[in-house]
């Protein structure tokens, strides 16, 4: 990619709505979508009426169209899904922009909605699975007992330590983080419960050289966020989040979080893809942000994205961290606050931007979010609207 697209500064997320985070909810997946539309819709100033397009997860079991039917939505002119899981979360946004932008819809709800810990628990790893071209590359390794994404991530994670001489330790900086976050942040499931190095340490493994506090939790829950026009943004009641840069990014040899036969297995490649696209896009740089909200579904994948950045160097994204050299998952993320497949991050920067984040940056005027890691995936820059 050499030269910057026209899809920057066209669209703008204008309203955010979630349900509660829960471990069991107690409602059908439909209704937590139902719910998370509502809320977003009435953060945005709008109605049902107003919506003409809709974006979800090649994942979600609630259909557009049923959706919008339940939740009082009219005609669709546009709707999509996104394919890989947690990779798809920005790009729900860059679908929902790039229709605003090329004029086939005026106002795009993107959602994503689960009973991810009192349903289908997507931690307990490979149950039964059908035939299909993408079973072929888990088959490589499920023989030898990689059965779960804690277990396929820890092959990377035991690699990188290996690379660069460092210790589990590396990975907790991650975890303190997010959880020292998550404190502040009422809607957090571990509101009021910081953790330190040592807690840590003391947690019991789960594969090595991952602890329980190296995976994110499990969730039941419903986001959703509303993109529009900037120029129709501009009349709504708070502040837009402009989509500065949006990009997806599947690299060479990819798999879904099995990529072992890389060269290299202590970065992530496809996000350096997308992180290509996004700094030359936007012509911004790693020192235009103000904070990154970055996909924790483990603690080692955060460190492989800010190396892909070019935040620091490659090894010494641990102790970037430690120094907090840079405003980071400032809700708690997908340890602290919950795991919503990174659609409760997005929601994160834009408050962030609205200057309503429980743990405020001051002046944040670009943030930068990502999706799914270990998998095709997708990033946005998000700026404040003027």
């Amino acid at each position: 990619m050499s030269e910057r697209n026209s899809l920057g500064g066209k669209a703008a997320i204008v309203g955010i709505g979630a349900t509660a985070f829960s471990k069991d909810s107690g409602v059908s997946e439909l209704e937590l979508a139902v719910r998370a539309v509502h809320a977003a819709l009435g953060d945005a100033g709008m109605t049902p009426g107003d919506v003409d397009g809709m974006v979800t997860f090649a994942m979600d079991t609630s259909p557009e169209i049923t959706v919008a039917q339940a939740s009082g939505i009219g005609d669709l002119s546009f709707f999509s899904r996104v394919h890989y899981g947690g990779g798809a979360a920005c790009a729900t946004v860059q679908q929902a922009a790039l229709a605003v932008a090329a004029g086939v819809a005026d106002v795009v709800v993107c959602y994503r909605a689960f009973n991810e810990r009192s349903g289908r628990r997507f931690g307990s790893g490979v149950q039964r699975r059908e035939p299909s071209a993408e079973g072929v590359a888990l088959g490589w390794g499920l023989p030898f007992g990689l059965l779960t994404p804690a277990s396929w991530v820890a092959m990377a994670a035991q690699r990188y330590l290996h690379t660069y001489n460092l210790t589990p330790e590396a990975f907790g900086h991650v975890a303190v983080t997010d959880r020292r976050h998550a404190a502040n942040n009422p809607a957090a499931h571990f509101h009021g419960k910081p953790i330190t190095l040592a807690d840590h340490a003391a947690s019991r493994w789960i594969v090595e050289p991952l602890r329980l506090l190296d995976c994110c939790q499990e969730t039941d829950g419903g986001q959703a966020l509303v993109v529009t026009s900037v120029d129709r943004a501009r009349d709504l009641p708070h502040p837009p989040a402009v989509v500065t840069a949006a990009a997806q990014g599947a690299a060479r040899g990819q798999e879904q979080m099995t990529s072992f036969y890389r060269d290299d297995l202590t970065g992530l490649p496809e996000m350096g893809v997308v992180a290509r696209q996004l700094w030359c896009s936007s012509g911004l740089s790693p020192s235009d942000l103000d904070a990154a909200i970055l996909y924790d579904h483990f603690t080692p994948f955060v460190l492989m994205q800010l190396e892909e950045f070019g935040f620091c160097g490659r090894g010494e994204a641990a102790g970037f961290v430690a120094e907090d050299a840079l405003p980071l998952n400032t809700h708690g993320g997908q340890l602290g606050e919950a795991y919503l497949h990174g659609m409760n991050g997005i929601a994160e920067a834009v408050r962030l931007l609205r200057g309503t984040s429980v743990n405020q940056v001051p002046d944040a005027e670009r943030v930068l979010v990502t999706a799914g890691t270990g998998v095709p995936t997708s990033a946005l820059v998000l700026s404040r609207g003027r």
